[in-house]
């Protein structure tokens, strides 16, 4: 009899125990297409997200988020403190996004000229390797502000139709606002490039706040602060513009995680670990 009792006590505290890991996942955001999400576990859990890697802080806080296109479940996983692998389905809403059809403009607009195409893949690989930056930044728990007191003229994940031919959905926010008007930090950040002149962007900015998590400001006409500089939220860190291919001046907001693009709108009113 004793050892009956021995064997349900040995079998109660393993189910406790992977209770309590269980419970102690702590998630934080929009679990919806474009948003992004903070969560919480006990240091060193091996956490991944549809078998990716995801970076955890000493503390404990990490970062994620999903796509323009996400599909409804995500499954996020890691090590109890015993060792055992846990495992959580996230349903993710699915959004529907605005398209506009514009007929009439040039070709030269629509398709870049065969001469410009090594300049814009080069270009591009430098706002990957910028996007790419695993650093030990913790301004991903900050509470986000907006970087621009103006009118929105353009949201996440809408797609233009030029002449019939659809181009590539818009990844941010736009704010209209007049060309020199300041633009400020969203959350603290170390800058990982700084570029006057894009083919497409025009002043290029991201800033990096950490674990996979950044802010890119386009068409940027004066860029104040460096590579490698770190900034605090709420700094002056440039100006609006028309720069690259944009309609007229404006302050494009991109948000990413690693190469995946986000919605700026949705960390906003996000709730933090602060």
């Amino acid at each position: 009899m004793l050892s009956y009792i021995r064997i349900f006590a040995a079998v109660f505290l393993v189910l406790n125990s992977i209770s309590v890991f269980a419970d102690s996942l702590d998630l934080k955001g929009h679990f919806t297409q474009g948003g992004a999400v903070r969560g919480f576990l006990p240091p060193n859990s091996d956490i991944t997200l549809d078998d990716r890697k995801v970076p955890q802080t000493p503390d404990g806080y990490f970062v994620f988020g999903f796509g323009r296109d996400a599909k409804s479940e995500s499954v996020i996983s890691w090590l109890s403190g015993e060792g055992v692998r846990q495992v959580k389905v996230l349903s993710i809403s699915k959004r529907e996004y605005p398209t506009q059809r514009v007929e009439g403009v040039p070709q030269k607009t629509v398709t870049p000229a065969a001469s410009k195409l090594e300049r814009i893949r080069q270009e591009a690989a430098l706002v990957r390797k910028a996007r790419a930056e695993q650093s030990g930044q913790v301004h991903f728990l900050s509470k986000f502000i907006v970087p621009l007191d103006g009118p929105i003229t353009g949201v996440y994940g809408s797609q233009r139709v030029y002449n019939g031919v659809p181009k590539r959905p818009h990844f941010g926010i736009d704010y209209a606002a007049p060309t020199g008007t300041p633009v400020i930090a969203p959350a603290a950040a170390e800058v990982r490039l700084a570029h006057n002149n894009m083919y497409y962007s025009g002043g290029t900015l991201v800033m990096d706040h950490g674990y996979g998590l950044s802010s890119t400001f386009i068409h940027l006409s004066e860029i104040l602060v460096k590579e490698g500089q770190k900034i605090k939220q709420g700094q002056v860190v440039g100006k609006v513009g028309a720069g690259g291919r944009a309609s007229g001046p404006h302050l494009d907001w991109r948000l990413n995680w690693f190469e995946v693009r986000l919605d700026p709108a949705l960390i906003l009113d996000s709730a933090t670990f602060e």
